[in-house]
């Protein structure tokens, strides 16, 4: 984009922040659940179903390592794609490899900034700080801060916020 007089050329770049590194095993006890929630039936059943046991325990043994094998590369991928950063003027989050998704909140649209940690978030000492604003799209979220970083970064964002004119609609 050219500049002009009275005009400055605005570039996109990579938030510079990281997410905590604990979350890394928080992402994989998340997936390795979700593939218990698949496999565990299926060997139940497969052990009690003599008839059906081979193609029942069949499914369980393929989802079993694929989930084994996702969870121990896709966390650490997604870990190096994570990206986030707050400035006086916006929140940036990056996510994604294959289908990169960037969301800027301008702090003129913010409405309102909520800290979550749920039981797995908790236990690894993380939590996800949640920024609404007036998109259509939805919330900005930031997981897998550390659950003071995410504390402090509520607390910043509160001031900005309330400090940044604007009707944040």
């Amino acid at each position: 984009m050219p500049t002009g007089e009275g005009t400055a050329t605005v570039r996109l770049r990579p938030p510079r922040n990281t997410l905590n590194e604990r979350v890394v095993n928080w992402w994989r006890v998340q997936w390795l659940l979700m593939t218990a929630a698949a496999v565990v039936p299926l060997a139940v059943l497969g052990g009690l179903i003599e008839p059906a046991r081979f193609w029942l325990l069949l499914p369980a043994a393929v989802f079993a390592a694929a989930g084994v094998a996702a969870a121990v590369l896709l966390p650490l991928w997604w870990y190096r794609t994570h990206r986030w950063e707050v400035t006086q003027d916006a929140v940036y989050v990056r996510t994604g490899f294959f289908w990169q998704e960037w969301r800027i909140a301008p702090m003129s649209r913010i409405q309102t900034v909520d800290t979550v940690r749920g039981p797995l978030e908790q236990l690894y000492r993380l939590a996800t700080v949640t920024v609404t604003t007036a998109s259509s799209k939805g919330a900005v979220r930031i997981e897998g801060l550390d659950h003071e970083v995410a504390a402090e970064l509520a607390e910043r964002l509160t001031r900005i916020t309330r400090n940044t004119p604007g009707d944040a609609t």
